[in-house]
């Protein structure tokens, strides 16, 4: 991956090597990069490639409600957060599937909602100085038609997701005081402050 790209003169891929391809692929990549002032570098890139994913924000506007998740998450733990119990959006990796159809699939099994219709706001790349992942941002209404299940994730994977319910106000507040710090949560929220409610 990589090796064939030539849409940027100014970048020139030398080699690729596999690092790591455990639970995704990590690739270390030799390039020659033209900077600004004309001179040519060599230089080394690692990048992490999980596949692209989604990610989607339900809410409801007459109740002034939005669905997220809190589940355990092992990398922010370890990284200072204080006990590893996440808030966050329903998301997952496309899986060979569109985005659409992926988001429709994670909110069912996370949620245990199957929107009847998403409306997708835009596409990001959340870390680009070394992951691959893009992600497709979602938002739609539901109500309790909606609701196929209890949600929680599938257990085969491993996941035990707790469902939330909350205020839309609260969750904002909750983006300035650090109980909710995920960055495709807080843009989705930012975005339905000043798009939804």
């Amino acid at each position: 991956m990589g090796r064939s790209l030539d849409r940027n003169p100014n970048v020139v891929v030398e080699n690729v090597e596999i690092v790591s391809d455990g639970w995704h692929v990590l690739r270390r990549t030799t390039l020659k990069y033209r900077r600004r002032d004309g001179e040519w570098t060599t230089q080394q890139r690692e990048t992490y490639d999980r596949g692209n994913g989604a990610t989607i924000m339900l809410y409801d506007l007459t109740t002034r409600t939005v669905v997220l998740t809190r589940q355990f998450r092992f990398p922010v733990y370890v990284n200072d957060h204080p006990d590893g119990m996440f808030i966050e959006a329903a998301a997952g990796l496309l899986d060979g599937d569109s985005p659409e159809v992926a988001i429709t699939r994670e909110a069912t099994e996370e949620l245990g909602i199957t929107p009847g219709s998403v409306r997708h706001v835009f596409d990001l790349y959340m870390s680009p100085g070394s992951v691959t992942e893009r992600v497709h941002f979602y938002v739609a209404p539901y109500n309790s038609a909606e609701v196929v299940g209890a949600g929680g994730g599938l257990e085969e994977e491993g996941e035990d997701i707790e469902v939330l319910t909350l205020n839309f106000d609260e969750a904002l507040t909750m983006t300035t005081d650090g109980r909710i710090a995920d960055g495709k949560t807080v843009i989705l929220l930012q975005w339905a402050a000043l798009n939804l409610f």
